[in-house]
């Protein structure tokens, strides 16, 4: 963090540094986070020279009692230190909790509009405003105001309603899973595209094991991705935590757990679990420091040419950062705006949704320059392509277009099972292949990646059981797998 921080303040920012919440410091039974902790993490911050202290409880794990005394006791020892408070309302405690952090000497809390808040989200503005109005606290916002934004916000909503999670209740067992606001949907989504919807109360129980495996680390992006591919993983394949410690040696962990044991997330409080972690990483490198001391000098002037080169001259140094930090998603990004334009200038509702036959769309692209479109006729499937012809009217000029029709043809595949023999390597979970490292006849060690599988961003390496050439490789790149689906035959 010293080195973000020293960045900031030179770059002549605000620096708000995070203390990120876990456990329950008003309870004595937990005693990994303690006040204490939390108490020497801020020292260190504040002798950094932060301007801002922010306290991040992403799972909503903070309650009332834990707040007063956590912000009592930073605010006793630095009065005059900005602090903000962030939390989720997954339990359905969030708006007492935010209401002790402001009584006890927080500066600011986050809310959510009441139409976005509550649940997973941030406790409702107007319900935190209207608490405190009649205290020393009050915060000058008007009812109205806040009504009138209300309402708008609830129309946006209704509109994207088909992304909903079904989440439609609190769920104060997050004070044992710890799972995070913000990933306790996108889980749920994800398990569900993993065919493992129906076990979501077996996924937060194995979430709770693979957090321990872990060695019960702070959960927030990235490091909350690792438990939630970890638990997945662990559902997927009916594996218990002391099925995890006994077989270690020889499982395939997805790449997140695998690169979190090497260090690459940088080391978490109190280090890692051993000897879970030399059996996890095996012969992989491990970092023991800080993984950025270690990394090579990045070229960003020669990356933003090459993009440049590319993609063409519209390209930004966001863009380049982008780009640095996930390069297939940004490609894949760039891909979609050479073929299908800029699609932002689109209201929401043709964005998410074909127009009816003969409506009109009036699309504003830029100042001052309108599109009137009406939608005239739609043709029939063009057998052998998968496209239909669409014909629009465009300020007046009748215009065809020929678009895919992903729903036009499916093929259904049906493919070899693994077998018991230890030869015979099945998907350990439903996915796509990203890329096959062996060909029929080759040698392999036991041990050796035989391929990569990526299942709704969660990758995992699939490696020889056995030593032994290959007999037979079953699947290329792109192929869409069920579990236990026959990858590779190795002889051995």
């Amino acid at each position: 963090m010293k080195l973000g921080i020293d960045a900031a303040k030179k770059a002549g920012g605000v620096c708000e540094a995070v203390v990120c919440y876990s456990g329950d410091v008003a309870d004595p039974k937990k005693t990994k986070y303690t006040l204490q902790y939390y108490l020497d993490f801020v020292d260190q911050l504040v002798a950094e020279g932060i301007h801002v202290l922010g306290i991040k409880d992403m799972a909503g794990l903070l309650k009332p009692q834990a707040a007063t005394m956590l912000i009592g006791a930073i605010r006793k020892k630095y009065p005059d230190l900005p602090i903000h408070v962030h939390s989720h309302d997954t339990a359905g405690i969030a708006v007492s909790s935010m209401l002790a952090a402001a009584a006890a000497g927080a500066d600011v809390v986050d809310v959510a509009i009441d139409a976005m808040s509550g649940l997973t989200s941030q406790p409702a503005m107007g319900a935190v405003v209207a608490a405190l109005e009649q205290s020393n606290l009050g915060t000058g916002i008007k009812y109205e105001d806040i009504q009138a934004l209300n309402l708008y916000w609830s129309q946006v909503r209704m509109m994207y309603s088909c992304f909903e999670a079904n989440v439609r209740a609190s769920d104060s067992s997050v004070f044992d899973h710890e799972m995070p606001g913000g990933q306790y949907t996108n889980l749920m989504f994800q398990a569900s595209q993993l065919g493992l919807g129906t076990q979501w109360s077996e996924i937060k129980r194995k979430y709770i094991e693979a957090n321990k495996l872990c060695g019960d680390i702070i959960k927030v992006t990235p490091s909350s991705k690792v438990v939630g591919d970890f638990a997945q993983w662990m559902t997927s394949n009916n594996l218990s935590a002391q099925d995890v410690l006994d077989k270690a040696e020889t499982l395939d962990f997805p790449s997140s757990v695998v690169e979190f044991f090497q260090g690459y997330l940088g080391q978490p409080t109190g280090g890692f679990p051993e000897p879970l972690r030399s059996h996890v990483i095996r012969g992989k490198p491990r970092i023991d420091g800080r993984p950025g001391t270690s990394l090579e000098p990045f070229d960003f002037k020669k990356i933003k040419q090459e993009l440049r080169a590319k993609f063409g001259k519209h390209i930004t140094d966001v863009d380049v950062t982008s780009y640095c930090m996930y390069p297939k998603v940004f490609e894949e990004y760039q891909g979609f705006l050479v073929k299908y334009g800029d699609l932002s200038v689109l209201p929401t509702r043709y964005f998410l949704g074909r127009p009816d036959v003969g409506e009109e769309m009036h699309i504003s692209i830029e100042r001052g320059k309108m599109l009137i479109i009406r939608l005239m006729a739609v043709g029939s499937v063009t057998e052998g392509k998968g496209t239909r012809d669409v014909w629009f009217e465009v300020n007046g000029e009748v215009r065809a277009v020929t678009v895919e029709d992903n729903s036009a043809a499916v093929d259904t595949v049906t493919r070899e099972k693994a077998t018991s023999d230890p030869g015979s390597v099945g998907a350990p979970m439903s996915g796509v292949v990203v890329e096959v490292r062996v060909k029929e006849g080759q040698e392999v060690k036991k041990g050796d990646v035989l391929c990569v599988q990526s299942a709704m961003k969660m990758e995992s390496a699939v490696s020889a059981p056995v030593s032994g050439h290959i007999r037979r490789v079953l699947v290329h790149e792109g192929d869409s797998l069920s579990q236990g689906d026959l990858l590779v035959e190795i002889v051995h």
